[in-house]
């Protein structure tokens, strides 16, 4: 006799790291995943499929309805108005009555009516989920979901309100063989980011490059992977520190930075620029630099593109000369007060120990206290940057940093 089955959750959401461009905030989903809702539903003894494991192409096909139809539960996390899983949640409302639950982030907006439908929020902080969080989202995730396991009530509004609708049937010829290769991608794909991500934290960017590559091939759109693909390579500097650079502008290109409102596409395709500007002193890929930085910053509020928009005007005022040299001196020295006030409040906050940016937060606190002449707090924040245990990239990049700081205050 076959031993039962085990029940399947299957999880629709987006992959990697992805901004709401509602509120410009960085949303990590598979933290999300990995935190939240796989230990959530495998503690309730479900087996866990990610959406994102078997579409291609980015096209829903045959395999997505088939598990869309099968799944004994669906988590839908339509966090970032991701539209394709707001779609698969509605061929999910159409195909099953019940054993469907909504999330997202709790400080994103719904752009339909989902009013009367019951939402599970948790909270981001900072571009991932603080432990608190994660653990007080885990457990009560886990309660809902014994809640709508053993709930006979509907929970699709297409059969709430259309309660004579008959549930489609399909066999379950290639079932199983459709979940072992979902969990087998799924198993690859992760592996392939982390070796990546490792490789970054320990300063191994060739190695990086190998693997996001990889990843690329699996996933030859995917937003995160091309950012951190371009990431490695520029800072792999193979062949050539310049050809290198160029080779990252080509990754870039294909998130298109001129109309981007995600911070880490446009710091990204801001640090190559600034760095091709470094390598030929092309004035031009230094107004590029300037341009997406002031993007990332006004659009975004992000910090890190805040404080090398900063830096940039600081060099574009050294190439001028008369009121548009004292414009760029004038606008980076407003640019680093603003970055100091945004900070200042990130810190004060009572989430600040759980957000995972807290090194970089101080290291750019520390070099904008530096270029203002605030030395106490320059040295305070610099403390706090290096008691955070930063990677030897990270350090470099901090002390790169800090020497454009000091130029800046001397000029």
């Amino acid at each position: 006799m076959n031993a039962p089955r085990q029940p399947v959750c299957f999880v629709v959401m987006g992959f990697g790291r992805k901004t709401d461009y509602e509120s410009g905030r960085t949303l990590d989903l598979d933290a999300t995943f990995s935190e939240i809702i796989s230990p959530a539903a495998e503690a309730k003894g479900y087996r866990c499929i990610r959406a994102d494991k078997i579409s291609h192409s980015g096209l829903i096909d045959l395999p997505m309805y088939e598990m869309l139809l099968r799944a004994d539960l669906v988590i839908a996390d339509i966090s970032t108005g991701n539209v394709n899983a707001v779609y698969e949640l509605g061929v999910r409302h159409a195909l099953r009555p019940r054993s469907t639950i909504i999330i997202k982030e709790s400080k994103g907006r719904l752009h339909f009516d989902l009013n009367h439908v019951n939402t599970f929020e948790y909270e981001h902080l900072g571009d991932d989920i603080g432990s608190r969080e994660a653990r007080r989202a885990q457990a009560d995730l886990g309660l809902l979901i014994e809640a709508t396991t053993n709930s006979n009530r509907p929970d699709s509004p297409v059969y709430t309100f259309l309660p004579k609708l008959q549930q489609p049937r399909l066999t379950d010829e290639e079932y199983e063989d459709l979940l072992d290769a979902a969990e087998d991608a799924q198993t690859r794909i992760t592996a392939l980011l982390d070796d990546g991500q490792n490789a970054i934290d320990q300063s191994d960017f060739e190695k990086a490059v190998v693997a996001f590559s990889s990843a690329r091939e699996l996933r030859p759109d995917d937003t995160y992977i091309l950012q951190r693909l371009a990431l490695s390579t520029y800072k792999a500097s193979k062949p050539s520190k310049l050809s290198a650079l160029i080779d990252a502008l080509r990754i870039v290109d294909q998130l298109g930075p001129d109309d981007s409102n995600d911070p880490e596409t446009t710091g990204l395709a801001g640090a190559i620029h600034k760095r091709l500007w470094q390598e030929t002193k092309d004035v031009v890929q230094l107004e590029r630099a300037t341009k997406f930085y002031r993007r990332g910053f006004e659009i975004r509020r992000d910090y890190y593109n805040g404080e090398n928009l900063a830096l940039c005007y600081d060099l574009l005022a050294d190439q001028s000369t008369g009121a548009e040299r004292i414009f760029y001196r004038v606008s980076a020295e407003r640019t680093r007060h603003e970055i100091v006030a945004l900070l200042t409040a990130i810190t004060a906050a009572d989430t600040f120990q759980d957000r995972s940016d807290r090194k970089w937060i101080f290291a750019t606190l520390a070099n904008s206290y530096l270029a203002l002449g605030r030395l106490d707090e320059a040295r305070a924040a610099e403390n706090e940057f290096r008691n955070e245990l930063p990677a030897d990239w990270e350090v470099q990049s901090f002390e790169e940093g800090k020497v454009a700081a000091q130029r800046d205050r001397s000029t």
